[in-house]
């Protein structure tokens, strides 16, 4: 019995789903803030791959569909992860905030 790639490959996906999330949420809050930069740091690597995604070009400089494709899901995947840095960014910085001393 052969399973079709594209079942194995949605299956690995919701599988990656679950675990992300029961990973994250036994994070305990003083390791907040080093996962947030962790995660800054992974989504700027995303960034550059979307980047390249976005500017992909045929051989022979002709738009094809699959091109076209590759320069949309880039472009979508780069806005994504510009969220979330800002995103990681702005919680980094507050939680940082809530460790310095109140001045009187």
């Amino acid at each position: 019995m052969d399973v079709d790639p594209t079942v194995f490959r949605l299956a690995i996906f919701v599988l990656a789903i679950f675990v992300g999330y029961y990973v994250v949420w036994s994070v305990t809050p003083a390791l907040h803030t080093p996962l947030m930069a962790v995660t800054n740091a992974i989504s700027s690597v995303i960034i550059v791959g979307a980047l390249l995604a976005a500017a992909a070009k045929s051989g022979d400089g002709t738009l094809t569909q699959n091109i076209m494709i590759s320069k949309g899901a880039g472009a979508v995947a780069a806005a994504f992860a510009a969220v979330n840095i800002f995103g990681g960014f702005l919680v980094t910085q507050r939680m940082l905030a809530m460790y310095k001393k109140k001045s009187k």
